[in-house]
């Protein structure tokens, strides 16, 4: 199912039920999954392994070797998984040295011409939106969206279940189940309706947003709410985890409503 004006290296591994549509490049050092489709004009270059039943818009480039000055060729990989749509002239780089790899998780969107960079992980179920760009040694936690033309810093990370709004810059990380706009940056309330869509109970919902509140609404710094927190709060899954993002963020969370505390 390959076309005939496609160049795809015989040394690629490709799996059953695979569209290659015409003037697509394949390189041999790739391997794609079962019921992938690609598009025409798409550049697939070395280190690719991507997964089963993913679609792949004209126009899309993956794993060029890094925009990193400091890359001297070492073997490295972009990995996608299952289920993930890049649609037209998304750009993914693989990996440096740093970490070996650049990772998109399964049943992602990455909408037009948006780029991801090298070293970076994108959780599953992520959304990112058309001309966003995420920089070098990125993280994403799952179920993100990300609006469109929104761009983050080098290192930045960004936990799951949260909404970023289109057109921001994000120099701060972004701890979970939040909502984070305007400019500069700042926490605009939980993502309760994404939570709800995701089986969370009004409980829980109820127990992020005390969180949340002490961290940003309330009189403390940072580190006097989380304190607070871990002494009037039962331990739970979503309270440590919300701790545990916050103490491995060296360079500090984003602000809250716009008040210009930390």
């Amino acid at each position: 199912m390959v076309h005939q004006l496609a160049a795809v290296d015989k040394r690629a591994k490709i799996k059953k039920n695979v569209i290659v549509e015409p003037f697509t490049t394949i390189a041999g050092d790739v391997e794609i999954g079962e019921g992938t489709w690609i598009g025409s004009n798409v550049t697939i270059m070395d280190g690719a392994r991507i997964g089963k039943n993913c679609k792949i818009f004209p126009g899309t480039v993956i794993s060029a070797i890094p925009q990193d000055l400091k890359f001297d060729g070492e073997d490295t990989q972009t990995i996608i998984g299952d289920g993930t749509t890049l649609r037209e002239c998304v750009t993914i780089n693989r990996g440096t040295k740093a970490l070996g790899y650049t990772k998109v998780g399964s049943n992602c969107l990455i909408m037009a011409t948006s780029h991801v960079a090298h070293d970076c992980i994108i959780g599953n179920n992520v959304i990112i939106a058309n001309g966003c760009g995420i920089a070098g040694h990125v993280e994403i936690g799952d179920f993100t969206v990300m609006g469109g033309l929104s761009a983050v810093q080098q290192f930045g990370k960004i936990g799951k279940h949260t909404m970023i709004s289109g057109g921001s810059l994000v120099r701060k990380d972004v701890p979970p189940y939040i909502k984070v706009g305007r400019d500069p940056i700042s926490y605009a309330g939980i993502n309760s309706v994404g939570l709800r869509r995701r089986g969370y109970t009004n409980e829980k919902i109820f127990e992020i947003q005390k969180i949340y509140r002490y961290l940003f609404q309330s009189k403390m710094n940072v580190s006097q709410a989380t304190s607070i927190i871990e002494k009037e709060m039962l331990p739970t899954a979503e309270r440590d985890e919300i701790l545990e993002f916050i103490k491995n963020s060296p360079r500090g969370i984003v602000k809250g409503y716009g008040t210009g505390k930390e």
